[in-house]
């Protein structure tokens, strides 16, 4: 027994030095766009396309919330962005409009799929999609999800090596008093979804999944919560069941979160690291990216912004097929701010 403390201990010493030693280069940043026909812009996403041009993606209009709010989308090549181009809208007629919200981009096998919602708020909107076949030029017209499937909420989907797509998801119900996560699993590239509760019988509110698969192959997911901590869930099933929340290492202000597997081994997250206040934005004036070998325990490695004021919140993160890593992030609800990553030890 005392032999394997000390194996114990030496390798749990190991795990937090190499976490110390690892570094990343900030290889580009920016803004994404730097004028555009709208003064309010959240929640973005971004996408690798099978050319290696990156897709970004995010909903932008006078505010959240406003029938304008329409889903805008920007192409990154060797010459820089392209200018935003509004994608998706909530338009019914010549009278009805209604706000768009966290669209997610996910590539399927080299189709792109846009997912989005449709509603006035998040305890009504429901969910719908667009593909592109032709890298982001041009988009099928929308289709509505079953009902009851409302599409990734905010993170990326995961595929697995059997093909089977995990869609982390969430309700926000009663105007917003009651939330809980779910996940939408297809076993047919997309074509038919069923759902799969996450510890529903919880009292904490719980929204906005990240997911990652570990090395053993279980899937770890990590939860936006309203306790000031990040929470997380186990599947052992390929994400048939999920185990009850527990805590994580990371503080949470009740704000989003997003995380990546990387290729070569370890793990990302962007968070912000503060705890939240009496204000709904109150504790995203940080921004730190997190560096785990076994998505348990974080060390911060970059920090994005260190503000005294300001939100800069709603994270994505990705990484692209020639290893870098790739960051967006709402900036202040003005614009969208972008980070080119390489890991150098």
């Amino acid at each position: 027994m005392k032999a394997k403390l000390t194996i114990l201990i030496v390798f749990s010493s190991l795990n937090i030095m190499a976490q110390q030693n690892m570094k990343f280069e900030v290889l580009d940043s920016g803004f994404i766009y730097t004028e555009a026909n709208f003064p309010s812009a959240h929640a973005s996403t971004i996408e690798e396309m099978e050319n290696g041009n990156l897709i970004a993606a995010w909903f932008g209009g006078t505010h959240e919330r406003h029938p304008d709010v329409s889903i805008y989308t920007s192409v990154k090549t060797e010459a820089g962005w392209s200018s935003p181009k509004k994608v998706a809208d909530g338009f019914e007629n010549d009278t009805l409009s209604y706000p768009t919200w966290n669209p997610v981009l996910f590539n399927i096998r080299n189709k792109l799929f846009l997912f989005y919602k449709i509603g006035p708020s998040p305890s009504t909107w429901w969910g719908a999609y667009k593909i592109s076949k032709d890298r982001g030029e041009t988009w099928s017209d929308k289709k509505l999800l079953p009902k009851g499937i409302l599409g990734p909420i905010k993170n990326k989907p995961i595929q697995l090596e059997n093909g089977r797509i995990v869609s982390p998801s969430s309700v926000e119900l009663q105007d917003g008093e009651v939330w809980h996560a779910h996940m939408e699993i297809s076993d047919d590239l997309g074509e038919t979804w069923r759902i799969v509760p996450v510890n529903q019988d919880s009292d904490y509110k719980v929204i906005q999944p990240t997911i990652v698969q570990l090395k053993n192959g279980d899937l770890k997911a990590f939860f936006r919560s309203d306790q000031d901590v990040v929470l997380e869930s186990f599947s052992k099933d390929q994400g048939d069941t999920w185990s009850d929340f527990s805590r994580s290492e990371l503080a949470n202000p009740n704000s989003g979160i997003d995380a990546v597997g990387l290729k070569n081994g370890g793990f990302l997250m962007v968070y912000n690291p503060l705890a939240s206040g009496e204000a709904w934005w109150e504790g995203r004036s940080k921004l730190y990216l997190a560096y785990s070998n076994d998505a348990e325990h974080w060390q911060d490695v970059l920090q994005l912004e260190n503000k005294e004021e300001g939100e800069f919140s709603y994270p994505a993160i990705m990484q692209t097929k020639n290893g870098e890593i790739h960051i967006t992030y709402t900036y202040d609800r003005e614009k969208i701010k972008y980070f080119r990553l390489k890991r150098t030890s």
